[in-house]
């Protein structure tokens, strides 16, 4: 059966396996000369390795010769060779002529067991005898035992042929693995190994490829995310109108109202006269750092930083409001924490106004801004804050824009007359103050109101009584102390 097999594999697929293999491994190389080798002796040996199996009519004798030993040897050392050829010969196949000739012997010795088998009780001779009797199935033990052979045969076969199966199909299992991972985006830091023949080496280098792909991509997916970072948030991008950052491009634009929040971190001047120049920069940095991501965990957007103050682009006014509130608290905390430097004063400004944001280029690199002059009036409502000492002063257009069912405290403190002669009210937000302080202006808001309405209609003695019986209640309050010592100049000066 082995000469068989030596003499049908290489006169039908030997020149398809060298042409397959033209770089063949130097073992490979190895192997084939010493089962070439190994052929030879085995053509005049064989048939002393046949008569040391000697048929008695009742089984086989062994009677082994030193010739019939080195026979056996060779014949050991031969199929040894030879099926380990075999086995790389097949790794050169595809699927499906791997499984062919990995069945195709196998197919063969079981048929010819069978016929072997089946039709042994009609065959003559001393050879048949031994073979009968070492089967148990001659006439007078039972007739039926060739049967049970035939049947343990295809056992074997089909053991066997489940196992070839498997084997050969093993790195289809692998492979299902893979391309399910990789379908759901999930990448193999190190080689994809998946085994096999020929065909399974060409899909394991395209799993390979596909691996790589989609690594490279997961880094430009990050590269890009930080660089949406730098260039606009999520927030910005739905402004825009757009879904990813590779969509932006130098000119895109939106025009629509929007609320601005100008935050001025105060006192930074005097804080630089203690330290120096580079603890400055860290010691603001530190509370910038505080700063930013509030903006951003608002839905807000950063356009620019003016000194040691930011301006932001909200969509929804109430979101500015809540953002100001949660900057200022962070402030303080960050006040408190920083006990052995002098404290920063916060103080936000907020606005509505019809904006175009877009994108501008500048030295080949993208940025997102404000196109559009809000910076004089973020500065005119700074200095406002500044000069009447209030903390969160909003405009009139952005509480307009504001739902009604948010609910938060706030008063009037005055009207800001704009380059075009327009009026924009100006409101003091009271959630920023402590619960005590709060309660108290909260009580005297009338009174307060009524004081800043009086000296808007130049009624500066009914103004500067409203104002004195606010400061009465709550001596600290700066707008009812700046709003008082105004009233009692201009009563001076209209004596004058």
């Amino acid at each position: 059966m082995t000469i068989f097999f030596l003499f049908f594999f290489p006169s039908v697929h030997t020149n398809e396996f060298l042409s397959q293999n033209i770089c063949m491994r130097t073992s490979t190389k190895i192997l084939i000369i010493l089962t070439l080798i190994l052929f030879i002796p085995n053509l005049f040996l064989t048939k002393y390795l046949l008569e040391a199996v000697v048929p008695t009519g009742e089984g086989f004798e062994f009677s082994f010769t030193t010739l019939a030993w080195v026979a056996l040897v060779f014949q050991v050392l031969f199929n040894l060779f030879f099926t380990i050829l075999f086995i790389r010969f097949l790794k050169t196949q595809k699927l499906s002529n791997m499984i062919f000739f990995s069945l195709f012997p196998l197919t063969i010795a079981y048929a010819g067991f069978m016929v072997y088998v089946i039709d042994v009780k009609t065959q003559t001779g001393i050879t048949a005898e031994s073979i009968r009797s070492t089967l148990n199935i001659t006439e007078q033990s039972n007739s039926y035992n060739n049967f049970l052979w035939a049947g343990l045969a295809t056992l074997v076969y089909l053991v066997l042929l489940f196992l070839i199966v498997l084997v050969a199909c093993r790195p289809l299992a692998k492979v299902e693995r893979f391309a399910e991972k990789l379908g759901d985006g999930r990448t193999k830091p190190e080689k994809i190994k998946v085994g096999g023949g020929k065909q399974f080496k060409q899909i394991e280098n395209s799993l390979n490829k596909i691996n790589y792909n989609f690594k490279e991509k997961n880094i430009n997916a990050k590269k890009i995310d930080l660089a949406t970072q730098k260039i606009a948030s999520k927030q910005a991008l739905k402004f825009l109108g757009k879904e990813g950052i590779k969509e932006l491009e130098m000119g895109n634009q939106v025009k629509k109202t929007a609320t601005i929040l100008f935050c001025n971190l105060k006192r930074s001047h005097e804080v630089s006269k203690t330290i120096s120049l580079e603890e400055n920069f860290f010691y603001i940095n530190s509370y910038m750092k505080a700063v930013s991501p509030i903006i951003k965990k608002f839905d807000g957007v950063v356009d620019k930083y003016m000194g040691d103050g930011v301006l932001a682009v909200f969509d929804r006014a109430q979101n500015a409001i809540e953002c100001a509130h949660a900057l200022l608290k962070a402030v303080d905390v960050k006040n408190k924490a920083l006990k052995d430097k002098p404290p920063i004063d916060a103080r936000v400004s907020i606005f509505s106004e019809e904006i175009i944001l877009g994108i501008v280029e500048n030295n080949q690199n993208k940025s997102l801004t404000v196109v559009s002059d809000i910076i004089s009036l973020a500065k005119k409502l700074d200095e406002i804050n500044f000069y009447i000492g209030t903390k969160l002063l909003i405009s009139k257009n952005s509480l307009n824009l504001i739902p009604q069912s948010y609910d938060f405290e706030y008063r009037y403190t005055g009207d800001l007359t704009l380059d075009n002669k327009e009026e924009v009210g100006l409101f003091e937000s009271l959630n920023c103050y402590g619960k005590t302080k709060r309660n108290k202006l909260k009580t005297m808001k009338s009174k307060f109101e009524a004081g800043v309405r009086c000296y808007n209609e130049k009624n500066y003695q009914k103004a500067k009584t409203c104002f004195e019986e606010v400061l009465k209640k709550i001596p600290d309050d700066k707008p009812s102390y700046v709003y008082f010592n105004k009233s009692v100049e201009k009563l001076k000066n209209n004596a004058a």
